[in-house]
């Protein structure tokens, strides 16, 4: 009898968990999300050369999950490698709407962002909701060749 207890003790350890990977709702958020205006690739130095650098642009999906409720993104702020606020995509609050999506999009051309950018994005809601997925789909498409790969969002506190 005890070494059947300890088997399905064991037994019962080992089997997996069923973990609920939902969000909990909120009723607001501030979001990092990380940007590459650029990526670098190659070997460090070969004949004397650095690794090679590949500007991409970056479009950033920002979408309400809920099937009632509107949210409010309040502002997403862009920041270079460095830290410097470089821009401020959304100068006044914007509504995205039940199952809508708000589209930001970083330039191929933007150069000052570097491959540590990011945003800081925040959204608010009248009521307790599901928290949006924000995503940045980054590409790079010449001819045959194509770059293409994302970045997800996650909550982050803010500094007291």
């Amino acid at each position: 009898m005890k070494n059947f207890t300890l088997f399905a003790l064991l037994l019962n350890l080992a089997l997996p968990v069923a973990a609920d990977d939902t969000p909990p709702i909120s009723g607001g958020q501030t979001l990092y999300l990380p940007i590459y205006s650029h990526i670098w690739h190659g070997d460090r130095v070969v004949d004397g050369r650095y690794p090679l650098k590949s500007q991409v642009s970056a479009l950033v999906s920002i979408r309400n999950t809920s099937l009632k409720m509107p949210i409010q993104v309040v502002s997403a702020r862009y920041y270079a490698t460095d830290g410097q606020l470089l821009k401020e995509y959304i100068p006044t609050p914007r509504i995205i709407k039940p199952m809508g999506t708000l589209e930001l999009f970083v330039e191929k051309s933007e150069y000052a962002g570097g491959s540590g950018a990011n945003f800081v994005i925040q959204w608010q809601a009248e009521q307790p909701t599901n928290p949006p997925v924000v995503e940045a789909l980054h590409a790079d498409i010449q001819g045959h060749r194509t770059l293409t790969f994302i970045t997800e969002a996650r909550a982050v506190r803010e500094d007291r």
